[in-house]
């Protein structure tokens, strides 16, 4: 049963994202925050430091292209993003040590990239018409905080899941 744990819990992560997007957009004086849960980029990242970059990047493919045809309509984005997020991770961490601190602050770091090139990626194409200064102040930084939060939930247990199944793997 453990076997099947690692990608059930990124299919989960996969399904709980749009409904925590229902709380969002949070109105403080009239002026709306976008909050964006990036669980499966968080997940994804503990997998490409505890598990395996290759696993992570397949992993990164199968969802991203389910996101790409889940939440928005050009097939790519995300299907390219997810595993690119996950390479820079793995090149990081080789610089650093793999302590589950680090990999929540690399997981933060990674989250703000996403966003970036996200961002870059729509006003290229037109997707989207604010500016870079709104994006910051109205997107990045309130997703920022949402996923601190996550990170500090459940980093510590995914860090402990990912052990254990590698330990059931390696056969100890």
């Amino acid at each position: 049963m453990i076997r099947f744990i690692i990608p059930l819990i990124s299919v989960i992560l996969f399904f709980l994202e749009p409904v925590f997007s229902l709380f969002s957009p949070v109105s403080i004086a009239e002026v709306s925050y976008t909050l964006v849960p990036r669980f499966v980029i968080v997940y994804l990242i503990f997998i490409t430091v505890y598990y395996g970059l290759k696993r992570a990047i397949l992993y990164g493919i199968v969802l991203g292209l389910l996101y790409d045809m889940y939440h928005i309509d050009i097939i790519g984005v995300y299907t390219f993003l997810y595993p690119v997020i996950c390479y820079v991770a793995s090149l990081i961490i080789r610089q650093v040590h793999r302590h589950v601190i680090t990999v929540m602050f690399l997981s933060l770091a990674m989250i703000a990239l996403l966003e970036l090139l996200s961002f870059i990626f729509a006003s290229l194409i037109a997707l989207t018409s604010i500016g870079f200064e709104e994006f910051i102040v109205l997107r990045l930084m309130p997703t920022m905080i949402a996923n601190s939060i996550f990170v500090a939930m459940f980093g510590y247990f995914f860090k402990r899941l990912i052990d254990e199944r590698g330990l059931q793997k390696a056969g100890l």
